[in-house]
Protein backbone atom coordinates (compact mmCIF):
# COMPACT_ATOMS: atom_id res chain seq x y z
CA UNK A 1 0.00 0.00 0.00
CA UNK A 2 1.48 3.45 -0.89
CA UNK A 3 0.14 6.78 1.25
CA UNK A 4 -0.20 9.70 -0.50
CA UNK A 5 1.51 11.43 2.28
CA UNK A 6 4.26 9.38 1.89
CA UNK A 7 4.72 10.06 -1.95
CA UNK A 8 4.45 13.52 -1.46
CA UNK A 9 7.55 13.77 1.46
CA UNK A 10 9.65 11.50 -0.67
CA UNK A 11 9.22 13.38 -3.72
CA UNK A 12 11.52 16.39 -5.03
CA UNK A 13 10.91 20.29 -4.00
CA UNK A 14 12.62 21.20 -7.09
CA UNK A 15 9.64 22.16 -9.30
CA UNK A 16 8.96 20.49 -12.84
CA UNK A 17 6.62 19.99 -15.85
CA UNK A 18 5.35 16.55 -16.96
CA UNK A 19 5.56 15.57 -19.72
CA UNK A 20 2.09 15.14 -21.31
CA UNK A 21 -0.32 15.23 -24.77
CA UNK A 22 -3.59 17.06 -25.25
CA UNK A 23 -4.66 13.21 -25.93
CA UNK A 24 -3.80 11.59 -22.40
CA UNK A 25 -5.83 11.13 -19.12
CA UNK A 26 -5.44 13.68 -17.01
CA UNK A 27 -8.03 13.29 -14.19
CA UNK A 28 -11.18 11.44 -13.25
CA UNK A 29 -14.23 13.57 -11.89
CA UNK A 30 -17.26 11.60 -10.33
CA UNK A 31 -21.21 12.19 -11.72
CA UNK A 32 -22.85 13.68 -8.83
CA UNK A 33 -25.46 10.37 -8.34
CA UNK A 34 -28.74 12.50 -8.79
CA UNK A 35 -30.16 8.94 -10.57
CA UNK A 36 -27.83 6.64 -8.20
CA UNK A 37 -24.02 5.95 -7.61
CA UNK A 38 -21.69 8.34 -9.07
CA UNK A 39 -19.34 7.11 -12.34
CA UNK A 40 -15.81 8.62 -12.68
CA UNK A 41 -15.76 10.23 -15.74
CA UNK A 42 -12.09 9.82 -17.19
CA UNK A 43 -11.27 13.33 -18.84
CA UNK A 44 -8.04 14.34 -21.31
CA UNK A 45 -5.93 17.63 -20.82
CA UNK A 46 -7.27 19.36 -23.22
CA UNK A 47 -10.88 19.11 -22.19
CA UNK A 48 -10.53 21.95 -19.65
CA UNK A 49 -9.04 24.63 -21.88
CA UNK A 50 -12.02 23.79 -24.39
CA UNK A 51 -15.15 24.82 -21.35
CA UNK A 52 -12.76 27.97 -20.30
CA UNK A 53 -12.41 28.94 -23.95
CA UNK A 54 -15.82 28.04 -25.42
CA UNK A 55 -18.38 28.80 -22.50
CA UNK A 56 -16.22 31.22 -19.90
CA UNK A 57 -14.71 33.49 -22.47
CA UNK A 58 -17.30 32.41 -25.00
CA UNK A 59 -20.13 33.18 -23.57
CA UNK A 60 -19.80 34.83 -20.21
CA UNK A 61 -17.34 37.06 -21.53
CA UNK A 62 -14.68 36.45 -18.45
CA UNK A 63 -11.54 38.53 -18.38
CA UNK A 64 -8.75 39.85 -16.36
CA UNK A 65 -10.92 42.50 -14.65
CA UNK A 66 -13.53 39.79 -12.98
CA UNK A 67 -13.80 38.57 -9.21
CA UNK A 68 -15.91 35.61 -9.29
CA UNK A 69 -17.47 33.56 -6.71
CA UNK A 70 -18.83 30.09 -6.89
CA UNK A 71 -21.56 28.42 -4.02
CA UNK A 72 -20.88 25.39 -6.37
CA UNK A 73 -17.95 23.77 -5.03
CA UNK A 74 -14.47 22.48 -6.99
CA UNK A 75 -14.96 19.50 -6.63
CA UNK A 76 -17.90 18.93 -9.46
CA UNK A 77 -17.61 19.75 -12.88
CA UNK A 78 -19.69 23.20 -12.84
CA UNK A 79 -17.66 24.68 -9.73
CA UNK A 80 -14.42 23.95 -11.29
CA UNK A 81 -14.63 25.69 -14.26
CA UNK A 82 -16.68 28.87 -12.15
CA UNK A 83 -14.01 29.18 -10.03
CA UNK A 84 -10.60 27.72 -11.45
CA UNK A 85 -10.48 26.54 -14.89
CA UNK A 86 -12.05 30.14 -16.19
CA UNK A 87 -10.28 32.24 -14.16
CA UNK A 88 -7.10 30.73 -14.45
CA UNK A 89 -7.79 30.87 -18.25
CA UNK A 90 -7.69 34.69 -17.82
CA UNK A 91 -6.02 35.74 -14.60
CA UNK A 92 -9.01 36.93 -13.22
CA UNK A 93 -9.82 36.15 -9.49
CA UNK A 94 -11.96 33.98 -7.16
CA UNK A 95 -13.13 33.75 -4.51
CA UNK A 96 -13.42 30.26 -2.61
CA UNK A 97 -15.37 29.42 0.53
CA UNK A 98 -14.92 26.40 2.28
CA UNK A 99 -17.97 25.89 3.81
CA UNK A 100 -21.59 25.12 3.00
CA UNK A 101 -23.09 27.64 0.75
CA UNK A 102 -25.62 29.28 3.23
CA UNK A 103 -27.51 32.50 2.27
CA UNK A 104 -25.95 33.87 4.92
CA UNK A 105 -22.58 32.94 3.95
CA UNK A 106 -23.09 34.02 0.66
CA UNK A 107 -24.30 36.99 1.49
CA UNK A 108 -21.09 37.35 3.65
CA UNK A 109 -18.93 36.63 0.59
CA UNK A 110 -20.99 38.86 -1.82
CA UNK A 111 -20.47 41.74 0.58
CA UNK A 112 -16.87 41.05 1.12
CA UNK A 113 -15.17 40.43 -2.06
CA UNK A 114 -17.93 42.36 -4.55
CA UNK A 115 -17.68 39.57 -7.15
CA UNK A 116 -18.94 40.52 -10.56
CA UNK A 117 -19.52 37.30 -11.51
CA UNK A 118 -21.91 35.02 -9.50
CA UNK A 119 -22.55 31.39 -9.66
CA UNK A 120 -25.81 29.11 -7.95
CA UNK A 121 -27.42 26.07 -8.54
CA UNK A 122 -31.37 26.37 -9.02
CA UNK A 123 -31.87 25.13 -5.37
CA UNK A 124 -29.76 28.29 -3.67
CA UNK A 125 -31.49 31.46 -5.92
CA UNK A 126 -35.07 30.57 -4.10
CA UNK A 127 -32.82 30.34 -0.94
CA UNK A 128 -31.29 33.65 -1.47
CA UNK A 129 -34.36 35.13 -2.73
CA UNK A 130 -36.15 34.30 0.50
CA UNK A 131 -33.64 35.92 2.72
CA UNK A 132 -34.01 39.35 4.37
CA UNK A 133 -30.59 40.48 3.34
CA UNK A 134 -31.56 39.92 -0.33
CA UNK A 135 -30.86 43.41 -2.06
CA UNK A 136 -29.90 45.15 -5.75
CA UNK A 137 -26.58 43.61 -6.52
CA UNK A 138 -27.38 40.87 -3.63
CA UNK A 139 -24.86 42.48 -1.62
CA UNK A 140 -22.41 43.35 -4.45
CA UNK A 141 -22.21 46.38 -6.43
CA UNK A 142 -19.90 45.11 -9.11
CA UNK A 143 -22.28 42.59 -10.23
CA UNK A 144 -22.73 41.83 -13.74
CA UNK A 145 -23.90 38.60 -14.34
CA UNK A 146 -25.01 35.43 -12.52
CA UNK A 147 -25.03 32.24 -13.42
CA UNK A 148 -27.40 28.87 -12.92
CA UNK A 149 -26.94 25.34 -13.83
CA UNK A 150 -27.34 21.41 -12.28
CA UNK A 151 -30.86 21.73 -13.23
CA UNK A 152 -33.14 23.96 -14.59
CA UNK A 153 -34.22 27.12 -13.13
CA UNK A 154 -37.59 27.54 -13.30
CA UNK A 155 -38.76 30.56 -14.85
CA UNK A 156 -40.56 32.94 -12.31
CA UNK A 157 -37.16 32.53 -9.92
CA UNK A 158 -35.20 33.96 -12.53
CA UNK A 159 -37.95 36.55 -13.34
CA UNK A 160 -37.94 37.16 -9.80
CA UNK A 161 -34.16 37.42 -9.33
CA UNK A 162 -34.06 40.12 -12.41
CA UNK A 163 -36.53 42.38 -10.54
CA UNK A 164 -35.00 42.25 -7.20
CA UNK A 165 -31.29 41.99 -7.69
CA UNK A 166 -31.45 43.94 -11.02
CA UNK A 167 -28.66 41.14 -13.34
CA UNK A 168 -29.87 38.46 -15.28
CA UNK A 169 -29.76 34.97 -14.65
CA UNK A 170 -28.04 32.51 -17.36
CA UNK A 171 -29.22 29.55 -17.08
CA UNK A 172 -28.06 26.31 -18.62
CA UNK A 173 -26.69 22.55 -18.44
CA UNK A 174 -23.89 21.06 -18.69
CA UNK A 175 -22.68 17.51 -17.02
CA UNK A 176 -19.72 15.65 -15.74
CA UNK A 177 -19.82 13.66 -19.27
CA UNK A 178 -18.85 16.64 -21.11
CA UNK A 179 -16.52 19.11 -18.32
CA UNK A 180 -19.07 22.16 -18.41
CA UNK A 181 -21.93 23.87 -20.08
CA UNK A 182 -22.67 23.21 -23.45
CA UNK A 183 -26.79 24.97 -23.77
CA UNK A 184 -27.15 28.44 -22.02
CA UNK A 185 -28.70 31.58 -22.30
CA UNK A 186 -26.43 35.07 -23.24
CA UNK A 187 -26.53 37.81 -22.01
CA UNK A 188 -28.77 40.16 -24.22
CA UNK A 189 -30.31 37.04 -25.13
CA UNK A 190 -32.45 35.33 -21.99
CA UNK A 191 -35.54 32.89 -22.52
CA UNK A 192 -36.13 32.53 -19.06
CA UNK A 193 -37.55 28.68 -18.48
CA UNK A 194 -35.58 27.57 -21.07
CA UNK A 195 -31.81 26.57 -21.12
CA UNK A 196 -31.17 28.85 -24.28
CA UNK A 197 -29.17 27.18 -27.13
CA UNK A 198 -25.95 25.62 -28.44
CA UNK A 199 -22.19 27.19 -26.84
CA UNK A 200 -20.78 28.05 -29.72
CA UNK A 201 -18.45 24.52 -30.29
CA UNK A 202 -21.43 22.75 -29.54
CA UNK A 203 -23.82 20.94 -31.57
CA UNK A 204 -27.08 19.82 -29.82
CA UNK A 205 -29.77 17.33 -31.17
CA UNK A 206 -33.00 16.06 -30.47
CA UNK A 207 -33.37 12.13 -31.25
CA UNK A 208 -36.36 9.17 -30.73
CA UNK A 209 -35.31 5.69 -28.58
CA UNK A 210 -33.76 4.54 -32.18
CA UNK A 211 -31.53 7.66 -32.65
CA UNK A 212 -33.67 9.56 -35.31
CA UNK A 213 -33.41 13.73 -35.02
CA UNK A 214 -36.57 14.82 -33.77
CA UNK A 215 -38.03 18.09 -35.03
CA UNK A 216 -39.38 21.55 -33.34
CA UNK A 217 -41.52 20.76 -30.26
CA UNK A 218 -41.26 16.90 -30.28
CA UNK A 219 -39.83 15.85 -26.93
CA UNK A 220 -36.69 13.20 -26.86
CA UNK A 221 -33.42 12.53 -25.47
CA UNK A 222 -30.85 15.14 -25.89
CA UNK A 223 -27.29 14.35 -27.81
CA UNK A 224 -24.12 16.75 -27.53
CA UNK A 225 -21.28 17.03 -29.93
CA UNK A 226 -18.34 19.17 -28.44
CA UNK A 227 -14.54 18.96 -27.91
CA UNK A 228 -15.01 18.47 -23.99
CA UNK A 229 -16.50 14.93 -23.96
CA UNK A 230 -15.09 12.22 -21.62
CA UNK A 231 -13.50 9.51 -23.07
CA UNK A 232 -15.33 6.86 -20.92
CA UNK A 233 -16.18 6.33 -17.36
CA UNK A 234 -13.77 4.11 -15.15
CA UNK A 235 -14.49 0.15 -15.09
CA UNK A 236 -17.70 1.04 -16.97
CA UNK A 237 -17.60 -0.14 -19.95
CA UNK A 238 -21.12 -1.18 -20.87
CA UNK A 239 -22.46 2.39 -19.91
CA UNK A 240 -19.50 3.89 -21.66
CA UNK A 241 -20.67 2.45 -24.99
CA UNK A 242 -24.39 3.51 -24.16
CA UNK A 243 -23.55 7.35 -23.83
CA UNK A 244 -20.62 7.81 -25.53
CA UNK A 245 -21.64 6.61 -29.00
CA UNK A 246 -18.69 8.22 -31.43
CA UNK A 247 -18.59 11.55 -31.57
CA UNK A 248 -21.93 12.12 -29.55
CA UNK A 249 -22.58 11.72 -25.92
CA UNK A 250 -26.16 11.06 -24.78
CA UNK A 251 -27.22 13.20 -22.19
CA UNK A 252 -30.11 11.38 -20.58
CA UNK A 253 -31.94 14.11 -20.36
CA UNK A 254 -35.54 14.82 -22.16
CA UNK A 255 -35.62 18.15 -24.29
CA UNK A 256 -37.86 19.83 -26.70
CA UNK A 257 -36.49 22.84 -28.87
CA UNK A 258 -38.80 25.63 -29.99
CA UNK A 259 -38.85 27.36 -33.45
CA UNK A 260 -36.57 29.77 -32.48
CA UNK A 261 -34.10 27.30 -31.44
CA UNK A 262 -34.54 27.58 -28.01
CA UNK A 263 -33.83 24.58 -25.75
CA UNK A 264 -36.51 23.58 -22.61
CA UNK A 265 -35.54 20.66 -20.32
CA UNK A 266 -38.70 18.20 -19.17
CA UNK A 267 -36.82 15.71 -17.21
CA UNK A 268 -34.33 12.67 -16.45
CA UNK A 269 -35.04 10.09 -18.81
CA UNK A 270 -35.79 7.75 -15.73
CA UNK A 271 -37.78 10.59 -14.03
CA UNK A 272 -40.53 10.65 -17.14
CA UNK A 273 -43.70 9.23 -16.97
CA UNK A 274 -46.92 9.12 -18.76
CA UNK A 275 -50.64 10.28 -16.79
CA UNK A 276 -53.76 9.51 -19.03
CA UNK A 277 -51.75 8.42 -22.39
CA UNK A 278 -49.63 11.83 -22.24
CA UNK A 279 -46.07 12.68 -20.60
CA UNK A 280 -45.61 14.50 -17.90
CA UNK A 281 -42.16 16.17 -17.29
CA UNK A 282 -42.25 16.58 -13.49
CA UNK A 283 -39.83 19.88 -14.00
CA UNK A 284 -43.08 21.03 -15.46
CA UNK A 285 -44.94 20.51 -12.12
CA UNK A 286 -42.39 21.62 -10.04
CA UNK A 287 -41.88 24.98 -11.74
CA UNK A 288 -45.77 25.58 -11.23
CA UNK A 289 -45.59 24.60 -7.56
CA UNK A 290 -42.68 27.38 -7.03
CA UNK A 291 -44.48 29.67 -8.67
CA UNK A 292 -47.07 29.62 -5.83
CA UNK A 293 -46.06 32.19 -3.37
CA UNK A 294 -46.04 29.64 -0.62
CA UNK A 295 -43.67 27.29 -2.21
CA UNK A 296 -40.10 27.35 -1.64
CA UNK A 297 -38.63 24.08 -3.41
CA UNK A 298 -40.45 21.16 -5.03
CA UNK A 299 -39.71 17.43 -6.46
CA UNK A 300 -42.17 15.86 -8.52
CA UNK A 301 -42.57 11.92 -9.00
CA UNK A 302 -44.55 9.30 -10.50
CA UNK A 303 -47.09 7.48 -8.07
CA UNK A 304 -49.34 4.40 -8.94
CA UNK A 305 -52.64 4.81 -7.09
CA UNK A 306 -55.05 2.33 -5.72
CA UNK A 307 -56.10 1.20 -9.72
CA UNK A 308 -52.19 1.15 -10.42
CA UNK A 309 -52.36 4.08 -12.35
CA UNK A 310 -49.61 6.19 -12.25
CA UNK A 311 -50.04 10.38 -11.10
CA UNK A 312 -47.71 12.85 -9.72
CA UNK A 313 -46.85 13.20 -6.42
CA UNK A 314 -45.44 16.17 -4.99
CA UNK A 315 -42.90 16.99 -2.10
CA UNK A 316 -43.06 20.90 -1.00
CA UNK A 317 -41.14 22.63 1.21
CA UNK A 318 -42.99 26.09 2.22
CA UNK A 319 -41.65 29.21 2.84
CA UNK A 320 -41.34 30.62 6.25
CA UNK A 321 -44.79 31.81 7.92
CA UNK A 322 -46.82 29.19 5.60
CA UNK A 323 -49.24 26.26 6.83
CA UNK A 324 -49.86 23.14 5.15
CA UNK A 325 -54.10 23.21 5.77
CA UNK A 326 -56.46 21.59 3.39
CA UNK A 327 -57.12 24.79 1.86
CA UNK A 328 -53.32 25.54 0.96
CA UNK A 329 -53.63 22.17 -0.58
CA UNK A 330 -55.89 22.25 -2.75
CA UNK A 331 -54.74 25.57 -3.84
CA UNK A 332 -51.71 24.04 -4.87
CA UNK A 333 -53.81 21.71 -7.37
CA UNK A 334 -55.83 24.17 -8.69
CA UNK A 335 -52.76 26.31 -9.20
CA UNK A 336 -50.77 23.47 -10.96
CA UNK A 337 -53.65 22.90 -13.14
CA UNK A 338 -53.77 26.74 -14.42
CA UNK A 339 -50.17 27.12 -14.59
CA UNK A 340 -49.15 23.28 -16.32
CA UNK A 341 -52.24 21.69 -17.31
CA UNK A 342 -55.35 19.42 -15.88
CA UNK A 343 -53.34 16.23 -15.89
CA UNK A 344 -50.39 17.02 -14.08
CA UNK A 345 -51.47 18.29 -10.65
CA UNK A 346 -50.42 16.14 -8.18
CA UNK A 347 -52.72 14.05 -6.58
CA UNK A 348 -50.53 13.59 -3.37
CA UNK A 349 -48.84 16.38 -1.73
CA UNK A 350 -46.30 15.59 1.39
CA UNK A 351 -44.43 17.96 3.34
CA UNK A 352 -41.19 18.25 3.69
CA UNK A 353 -38.33 20.24 5.90
CA UNK A 354 -35.78 19.60 2.73
CA UNK A 355 -35.54 17.27 -0.21
CA UNK A 356 -32.88 15.04 -1.05
CA UNK A 357 -30.18 16.20 -2.47
CA UNK A 358 -26.55 15.26 -3.91
CA UNK A 359 -23.41 17.13 -2.60
CA UNK A 360 -24.24 19.52 -5.91
CA UNK A 361 -27.33 20.29 -5.01
CA UNK A 362 -29.84 17.50 -7.07
CA UNK A 363 -32.32 16.68 -6.12
CA UNK A 364 -32.54 12.51 -5.75
CA UNK A 365 -35.88 11.68 -6.80
CA UNK A 366 -34.75 7.95 -6.56
CA UNK A 367 -34.70 8.74 -3.09
CA UNK A 368 -38.31 10.01 -3.11
CA UNK A 369 -39.58 7.14 -5.13
CA UNK A 370 -38.16 4.70 -2.43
Amino acid sequence: MHLFADIIAAASAAPFTADTVSDEVAFWLYTSGSTGDPEGVKHVHSNLMATAKLFGQGVLGITENDVVHSAAKLFFAYGLGNAMTFPLSVAATAALWPYRPSPEAVFEMMRKHRPTIFYGVPSLYPALLAHADICAGAGSDRLRLCVSAGEALPAPIGERWRQVVGVDVLDGIGSTELLQTFLSNRPGQIRYGSTGKPVPGYEARIVDDKGRELGAEEMGELIIRGPSAGEGYWNQRAKSRRTFVGEWTYTGDKYRRDADGYYYYCGRTDDMFKVSGMWVSPFDVEAALVSHEAVLEAAVIGKQDADGLVKPKAFIVLKNGYVADESLLESLKIHVKEHAAPWKYPRWIELRTDLPRTATGKIQRFKLRD
